[in-house]
């Protein structure tokens, strides 16, 4: 067929390939984090990756990519920034820094989020101040840091946000009051910005891990000195799959979501938990 053909067409882009885009993923250094910075690198994002470690999100980044905390070499997978989900102005500080250096952000992970670690009570024992913390940073900052990229996305036309929530923000469970209801709140908040931005070409999903492998669940469950570590089959019991996610399990999923295959897709949570929220595993 003939160059000039009216019926010839560029190839269409693949559908996992991220080249070109850039990203923004937010508790980038360890973990989960880092797990879908090192895929979306992979898939060919540049990423920025922020948290309120800055030293950590250094040096994650140079294990991803080419970078440095709040520098840039030439044509590097992955920088580094720090980032403070409760502070606005560290948050516009980030973003500015982001859209300098790699010109724009097509992808934002929200990622960044915290739990208590232990003294698990019911509600009326739960701290005010855990209570207040965990918010701050699990919902609070989903919202934070959103507002200013999807101001920015408009101006480019699109993009992609991941809130990441959790397999507990879908089914809850008992102790852990603050973290169900941010986790709860953050799907809430998914759906409605996803009805908000898709007619600005924004596509926002989110992704609900189930009990994922992590230096957190180690020293929880999985651990053998893990403050719970008597309950972890307890756990595991209820997983069809019968054992905790790898992290690199639910950056997949946000490769997906952040992907060209998932252009129609918007509004979605997408529970990564070996089959947690199916229903009971047990025998009645």
């Amino acid at each position: 067929m003939a160059a000039s053909d009216s019926n010839a067409q560029a190839p269409a882009q693949a559908p996992f390939s991220l080249v070109g885009k850039s990203a923004l993923v937010t508790g980038a250094a360890r973990g989960i984090g880092l797990a879908i910075s090192r895929a979306l690198a992979a898939s060919g994002a540049t990423v920025l990756m922020t948290d309120i470690d800055a030293d950590e999100a250094e040096h994650s980044a140079a294990a991803v990519g080419s970078g440095g905390r709040c520098s840039v070499s030439p044509a590097p997978s992955a920088l580094a920034c720090r980032l403070d989900v409760t502070s606005p102005e560290s948050i516009h500080a980030a973003v500015e820094y982001g859209v300098a250096q790699m010109g724009r952000i097509d992808i934002l992970v929200n990622n960044a989020g915290i739990n208590t670690a232990s003294d698990r009570v019911t509600v009326e024992r739960y701290r005010e101040e855990d209570w207040r913390r965990i918010l701050s940073v699990d919902l609070d900052g989903v919202f934070l840091v959103s507002r200013p990229v999807v101001e920015h996305m408009k101006t480019i036309g699109g993009g992609r946000i991941v809130n990441i929530s959790s397999v507990l923000g879908i089914v809850p469970a008992r102790l852990q009051s603050g973290y169900i209801a941010a986790k709860a709140a953050v799907i809430g908040l998914t759906r409605s910005m996803a009805i908000e931005l898709a007619p600005h070409g924004i596509l926002v999903n989110s992704v609900a891990p189930g009990s994922t492998l992590t230096e957190g669940t180690r020293k929880l469950f999985y651990g053998e000195d893990g403050a719970y570590s008597d309950k972890a089959q307890s756990l595991l019991s209820h997983i069809p799959l019968g054992r905790p996610a790898q992290p690199e399990e639910i950056a997949a999923a946000v490769v997906y979501l952040a992907a060209p295959a998932s252009s129609y897709v918007t509004g979605v949570v997408l529970p990564v938990d070996g089959g947690w929220t199916s229903g009971y595993l047990r025998d009645w």
